[in-house]
């Protein structure tokens, strides 16, 4: 019968513990320690003993590395961006050089190292990875020139440490972006994917990193023309806080962020632009101007702080600006009510009704107090309420002269924003439409409208309620009959709102993208709300 090799050890043992005597017993236990009789050699020993062709590295100790190693840990915890995910990993492992072991022979860490290197090609300096530190262990560790195992240890935790970081800030800035979006500005309301302690587990534990390296680099059309562009105006020496150079910085950084699968048809408004595309799959279904929120006041953060200590609506400054969001449509409104907002009612109807007392029943405006129609609002003495309290709600009724028009295309929010139509057509004219309350009115709603509904048949009813004949002739009896009923001055006739259900998964994505690539050309539009000059303050640390 064949006697395992630790059963034999222990044979070997008794019999030497039979002949020896009680004083030379620690000898004894030193003597099997230092000769590694209950030793196994790691793998990162074999690997590099192996490599190297170097029987030093077999000597290996777990034991006495770990101990090394968790001194380097303790010392790298304001280095790393996950202290706790990243030390729970190697706690997990055992303490062991994962990324040594696995990556030092074959390249990996050689390959990190390349990508790193070449991080000037999305606009971060490569010493924000641990550049210049990663490239030093690792040539320490190729040189090969140890004359004790050691001093070994330090240079691998090193190497294992500083890679892990390099890594993981490497991949989280090409792959997720430098920032968080939602947590950097007010309005940004898309869940972005972001990094967290268990993403960076996952990483730590990648079984082929050049292909990882490969992989996260963005390859969207505009992100790789921002980059020949920036690399041009780098070999120009153009400046750093040139417009073109923040334009593309910022804009890369946009790109990184990983947005929501927005599905096959989706609609995106661009603020910037003061546009709306429909896309469906590649195809552009349809494309047209639109309005969106005013810019805020300047020197707003000073006037919020003065408002926040004042309380006074004098105090408070404007800031009407459209949110970044996604969502998805789940209706059409025709002839819509407009639930005027408290901030519009304060600083806009309370002072049009304080002039003329005439101006909520000719502009349509019912009010309510207490959630009760007031039958004559036209003999309030608005005098006697103090805006900052104002007791009363408003509502436009449908019809003429309702600020959103014909149609409100509706969506989930969380902030009262939706797409509208208006009664305001001239807008469209302007260059800077930067106009509207906080809501993006659009230019044709009634094609929008068309794209929208489920069918020609749900297109033709929708039309007819806002007194347009259907594309469908057959049905043009029931449309006269329609007319006739609304014109019966015998009867009492009242406009009122129209729901009409959407096709499903049509999502709206309202963004801010101030440049892309357009017909193989780049377009550049005005930064109408400021927001890359604060996205610019934010990257350039990191060029």
């Amino acid at each position: 019968m064949r006697i395992p090799k630790f059963a034999s050890k222990l044979v070997i043992l008794k019999k030497l513990l039979s002949v020896l005597s009680f004083a030379g017993l620690a000898g004894t236990i030193s003597l099997m320690s230092s000769c590694n009789w209950f030793k196994d050699t790691p793998e990162v020993g074999l690997v590099l003993s192996k490599y190297f062709n170097n029987k030093l590295y077999k000597d290996f100790d777990t034991g006495a590395y770990n101990a090394v190693f968790l001194k380097h840990l303790d010392s790298f915890g304001k280095v790393l961006s996950y202290p706790k995910a990243t030390a729970a990993f190697y706690r997990a492992n055992d303490l062991q050089p994962v990324l040594v072991t696995r990556f030092f022979v074959g390249g990996g860490l050689d390959t990190l190292e390349s990508y790193i290197g070449k991080s000037g090609s999305h606009g971060f300096n490569a010493d924000m990875f641990r550049y210049k530190m990663l490239g030093k262990v690792l040539e320490a560790l190729k040189a090969n020139n140890f004359k004790k195992i050691d001093e070994v240890y330090p240079l691998v935790a090193d190497l294992e440490l500083n890679a892990a970081q390099a890594l993981t800030k490497y991949h989280n800035y090409i792959y997720y972006g430098a920032v968080n979006p939602r947590s950097f500005f007010s309005r940004y309301y898309v869940r972005v994917e972001r990094p967290d302690s268990t993403s960076v587990t996952r990483l730590l534990n990648v079984k082929d990193l050049p292909e990882l390296l490969q992989r996260i680099q963005p390859k969207g059309a505009d992100y790789t023309f921002f980059q020949r562009e920036l690399a041009g105006l780098i070999k120009n020496g153009q400046p750093r806080d040139s417009a073109l150079y923040k334009a593309m910085l910022v804009n890369m950084e946009r790109s990184r962020w990983k947005i929501p699968d927005l599905g096959k048809e989706y609609v995106e408004v661009n603020i910037p632009d003061f546009s709306l595309t429909w896309f469906k799959g590649k195809d552009t279904v349809t494309h047209m101007k639109v309005c969106v929120g005013g810019r805020r006041e300047a020197d707003y953060a000073e006037k919020i702080r003065l408002y926040m200590e004042t309380k006074k609506l004098d105090d408070k400054p404007k800031n009407h600006e459209t949110p970044v969001l996604l969502s998805k449509f789940n209706s059409i409104q025709a002839n819509p009510i407009w639930n005027i907002p408290v901030s519009i009612a304060r600083s806009e109807i309370y002072y049009q009704a304080l002039k003329d007392p005439f101006y909520l029943s000719n502009n349509n405006i019912q009010v309510y107090y207490n959630g009760r129609l007031v039958a004559d609002p036209d003999t309030i003495e608005w005098s006697r309420y103090p805006r900052e309290k104002l007791p009363f709600q408003f509502k436009q009724g449908s019809g003429e002269g309702n600020a959103l028009g014909k149609f409100k295309f509706v969506f989930e929010s969380g902030s009262s924003i939706y797409l509208h139509d208006t009664n305001n057509k001239s807008a469209f004219k302007k260059a800077n439409r930067a106009i509207s309350h906080g809501c993006v009115r659009v230019e044709d709603p009634l094609d929008f409208a068309r794209n929208l509904v489920r069918d020609d048949y749900q297109y033709d009813d929708l039309r007819m309620e806002v007194n347009l004949p259907p594309v469908d002739t057959t049905r043009m009896e029931v449309f006269r009959r329609k007319l006739a009923r609304k014109a019966d001055t015998t009867q009492v006739y009242t406009l009122k709102p129209k729901w009409f259900g959407v096709k499903k998964d049509v999502s709206i994505l309202i963004n801010y993208r101030t440049a892309w690539v357009q017909n193989g050309g780049l377009q550049l539009r005005p930064d109408v709300y400021g927001l890359d000059e604060a996205l610019w303050e934010a990257v350039r640390k990191f060029i």
